[in-house]
């Protein structure tokens, strides 16, 4: 079985996140798409986040019953700062049976040389890239491991969805319908 492993802080998880991961499971090779929620981005300031159990509980409400994707929080068990290297040694411990393919944006291959092992992760893993507009990919753009994929993105991001919410304008259709319903009856982000 071939498993799309989309990271995000999904902070929160909106409508872009989840075409992305509806696409990489319907319009590739992938069997599955797990989202990843990270509990700590090395790359990322940790201020303005949600609680860990509550953007897992965000992406299993955006996520539904959808048996394509599945909502993990393999990394919340791990050290923190969370390296991707890390959780795919433990993943392949966890399912030896199980091929893993990491699913990523155009912005994060650009730094990927910021990684820690990054060689190793090329070397051993495949990366299905959605492109962004307006970011060079840089030097690993045509890495034999890296396949493009040109998944419809949407203009929108976690940052304006937090900014919103806190100035008590509505999300509605920028998060999924379970997440927004969710939201509005939460202090989460408020």
């Amino acid at each position: 079985m071939k498993i799309g492993l989309f990271f995000g802080s999904f902070n929160p998880v909106h409508i872009g996140h989840m075409i992305i991961a509806n696409y990489m499971a319907t319009h590739t090779d992938l069997d599955r798409v797990w989202m990843v929620v990270s509990p700590q981005n090395p790359l990322k300031r940790k201020a303005g986040l949600a609680k860990d159990y509550d953007r897992l509980h965000l992406v299993q409400l955006a996520i539904g019953d959808n048996i394509l994707l599945h909502a993990s929080n393999i990394e919340f068990g791990l050290p923190k700062p969370s390296y991707t290297i890390d959780t795919l040694a433990y993943l392949n411990e966890k399912h030896p049976g199980k091929e893993f393919v990491l699913i990523m944006g155009g912005d994060n291959l650009a730094t990927l040389h910021k990684w820690k092992n990054y060689e190793l992760i090329l070397r051993d893993y495949h990366i299905y890239l959605y492109k962004r507009p307006k970011v060079e990919l840089g030097k690993l753009e045509n890495h034999p491991h890296v396949h493009h994929f040109s998944a419809p993105l949407l203009d929108i991001s976690a940052t304006y969805i937090r900014q919103c919410i806190k100035e008590g304008k509505s999300v509605q259709y920028l998060v999924p319908e379970g997440v927004f319903e969710y939201l509005e009856g939460s202090s989460v982000y408020r």
